[in-house]
């Protein structure tokens, strides 16, 4: 399978395929070998603080999380280069959150909302992932650090 037929079936997988990132409408808004980021705009039902408009803090660390997720995915596509269809499948279904922590820095008040990050390490067992979300300002709202099972 050819590197952009990959990142095609990662983006259909993260986009298409997965329940909870309809609900949340995310949109990935760039995704290579060496970048990914993933957009949210904001939404009456995103919003946890009623009174202040923000965006809900569950939102935030599942927007970081699958961000992270998508960033591991991508690595472990490099290493399954040339690898068939069916055992990039059945790799890519295997990627689990092991470990998730979120600070956040500011109130999320945006119109929308941008996460991107990169590989901290990736090991043959695990990946350390960092990752940030801005909003339409580029104020950084949050940071997290994931780790996940390849």
């Amino acid at each position: 399978m050819e590197q952009q037929e990959m990142l095609t079936f990662l983006k259909d997988i993260y986009k298409q395929q997965m329940p909870f990132h309809r609900l949340l409408d995310i949109e990935i808004q760039s995704l290579t070998m060496t970048d990914v980021q993933v957009r949210l705009h904001m939404r009456d039902e995103l919003i946890g603080n009623f009174i202040r408009g923000i965006l809900h803090g569950g939102v935030i660390s599942s927007l970081l999380d699958l961000t992270g997720g998508l960033i591991a995915s991508v690595e472990l596509l490099k290493q399954l280069e040339g690898k068939d269809f069916e055992e990039i499948g059945r790799r890519l279904t295997r990627i689990g959150t092991i470990d998730l922590r979120v600070d956040y820095l500011r109130a999320g008040a945006g119109e929308y909302f941008v996460a991107s990050g990169s590989i901290l390490r990736k090991g043959n067992k695990v990946a350390v992932v960092r990752t940030e979300l801005v909003n339409d300002k580029r104020s950084l709202i949050a940071a997290g650090t994931g780790t996940y099972s390849p």
